[in-house]
């Protein structure tokens, strides 16, 4: 794959190829499928426990350190309503939140790269992919797609709870069982979504804060450290980005 880091935003997923430090312990509001395209890299979960391996699929909420090892990589995040997250999370779920080597052996580099940039996970994965699998709950799904449609102001959980007719007690119980996350986490990590697909070679981090809602550069830099693990100027800074769908 040439190398360069990209960035690649879709409506219900992400993809990050490239180059990366060593993250900090984090946690993800997607699920999030990890390659080692030029070697083997680590990753740090609970009670020390550290993997090596060529890729990796974790959950939604499974804190995590994820360390390159000097090795180019393919980051793929996976929205809560993305159609094969409905059959990846009942498998994740029996292993403890994390599936070691899960995708194909990388050879050639063109059919993975254009496997990478489809999202093409049934010809990615060596696990059997669903893509029609059962829907969320139809409010809840609504509701994360609202949620990414991030404007000037955040939506509210009560406003939102009312705009797909649920009390906001149901509404909250319902986001968090169908999700996988709470509407607050998902709400954060909607706005840092919306920065990054705003922050281009040339935005400042500033300008991608207010595309995320943020209140200024500090709390969006904060925040994303806290989403991924490092700092929003080490992932996008000269990195080559794409918007589709």
């Amino acid at each position: 794959m040439a190398r360069g880091n990209r960035l690649t935003m879709a409506p219900d997923r992400a993809l990050y190829v490239g180059e990366l430090a060593a993250t900090g312990l984090h946690r993800h509001a997607a699920v999030a499928l990890l390659v080692g395209l030029s070697g083997r890299f680590a990753v740090h979960l609970a009670h020390g426990r550290v993997e090596h391996c060529r890729s990796v699929l974790v959950d939604i909420g499974v804190e995590h350190v994820f360390d390159p090892c000097g090795e180019q990589v393919a980051l793929v995040y996976m929205e809560p309503d993305a159609p094969e997250v409905q059959c990846l999370r009942p498998l994740l779920a029996r292993e403890g939140g994390v599936l070691f080597d899960v995708a194909i052996p990388v050879g050639a580099c063109s059919p993975m790269e254009g496997r990478l940039r489809a999202f093409d996970l049934p010809q990615l994965l060596r696990l059997p992919v669903e893509t029609a699998a059962a829907g969320l709950d139809p409010r809840v799904a609504r509701s994360l797609q609202a949620l990414r449609r991030v404007g000037d102001q955040p939506w509210a959980r009560g406003g939102l709870a009312q705009a797909v007719g649920l009390s906001p007690s149901r509404f909250n119980h319902l986001f968090r069982e169908e999700a996988g996350v709470s509407f607050r986490s998902y709400r954060i990590w909607c706005q840092v979504r919306a920065a990054m697909t705003g922050a281009g070679p040339l935005m400042s981090l500033t300008d991608a804060a207010l595309q995320g809602a943020f209140a200024d550069s500090s709390h969006f830099s904060r925040t994303f450290r806290a989403t991924f693990g490092m700092t929003p100027s080490s992932v996008l800074q000269g990195v080559a980005r794409e918007v589709v769908g």
